[in-house]
This record gives structure tokens, sequence and C-alpha cells, in this order.
């Protein structure tokens, strides 16, 4: 099945994306197009060490990762005025400007759930079959 909502300006982005796996009882799902615009972007950028806020108009260029009522883990790129390009691990603020077109696609047979990993630190994903 595929999931397909609009958010609207004001949105948080990952929290909005949380809440339709909680009201769909998402089990394991895949972001598989998102078309947009931000008036905010919260990213933690590579190597994991710090964060970054941008308060500018940015294009969604394209929104992947794995998402479920569990957690989520979700990577963004995104476009400025001048074209430029940049992106990383979407985090909590960021603001959807106009809209943001989203398709989910559900896997009907496995669950993702989310379990610490002391390796890296992080809660990572864990596939169960159902």
């Amino acid at each position: 099945m595929i999931i397909i909502e609009r958010l609207k300006k004001g949105n948080d982005l990952k929290q909005s994306i949380l809440k339709i796996c909680q009201e769909h009882d998402i089990e394991a799902g895949i972001i598989i197009s998102s078309v947009g615009c931000l008036d905010k972007l919260h990213i933690r950028l590579a190597k994991a060490i710090k964060d970054k806020e941008y308060k500018q108009d940015l294009e969604i260029l394209s929104l992947n990762g794995t998402c479920s009522k569990h957690g989520l883990h979700l990577h963004i790129c995104v476009g400025d005025e001048n074209g430029n390009t940049f992106g990383g691990h979407l985090l909590d603020g960021t603001i959807i400007n106009t809209t943001c077109e989203l398709a989910i696609l559900t896997v009907a047979d496995k669950q993702f759930i989310r379990e610490y990993d002391i390796e890296t630190g992080y809660k990572e994903l864990k596939i169960l079959e159902r």
C-alpha cells in the first residue's frame, strides 16, 4: 500500500511523518517521494558530530529513509535559491514552507523497530518478519 499525504505550512516535517506512521499503524515504511519547500531546515551533518539549522527558503530535492510507528531514519537533500545543494540526517525542527507532497510505501510482511547499538551509539534499524 502507498500512503500519500500533503503536509502544510508550519508543519514539522519529521514529526509529521512520525504522526502519519502512527495514525496509519505503519510497521514498516519507505519514503518513495517527497516534493515541497521549507523555510527552516535542521539536520545533523556527516560524521554525526554537529547539527546545523538553516532559516531560508529551500526546495526539497529528495527525502529518503525508513519509517514506522516505532521510529524514523531519514536523510534530506535540499536546494537553495542559487541552485546549491546540501543535506544530512533530518532532525526535528525542519519546518514546511508552503507544502510537502509525501508518499510512503508500506511493507506488509516486515516490522521496522529501532534498537540501541553499542557500536554506533544510536538506535539502529532491526527488521523483523511479520
